[in-house]
């Protein structure tokens, strides 16, 4: 089940926006995909990133993908315990594996993700869900 609280990117993104920040995370759809994670590279703080620029990478035994920011901000924080314990990703994608806090820049482009309801849709369409 997909939390409602978030909005969800055609990358298998996540964001949570509170208060002008918004959590980003992978899906358990994209953590699925990429099987046993085993390495996770994040950005400093302070660096500014724009809408669905390249932020990361993650790497599971499959293979390398790249990590995309649905919103554009400057980092504010970004998660050391899902650098040391990669594994987390796939143990615990909607929580304890969030990658970094972004302090958002313009929230309306929160209004161009999807929805819960719309990401599973997105899903289904696939042939993913």
């Amino acid at each position: 089940m997909l939390p409602e609280d978030r909005k969800y990117s055609k990358e298998h993104e996540w964001v949570k926006a509170e208060g002008g920040r918004g959590t980003v995370g992978i899906t358990d759809y994209a953590q699925k995909q990429l099987g046993d994670v085993v390495y996770v590279e994040l950005p400093e703080v302070g660096k500014k990133l724009s809408s669905m620029q390249v932020f990361g990478t993650i790497e599971s035994v499959k293979a390398v993908s790249e990590l995309f920011c649905p919103v554009s901000g400057e980092v504010v924080e970004v998660n050391g315990t899902v650098v040391d314990k990669p594994e987390l990703v796939n143990s615990d994608p909607y929580g304890k594996a969030w990658l970094l806090v972004v302090a958002i820049e313009n929230e309306g482009e929160l209004s161009s993700l999807m929805t819960a309801a719309e990401y599973q849709v997105y899903l289904d369409q696939e042939g993913t869900g």
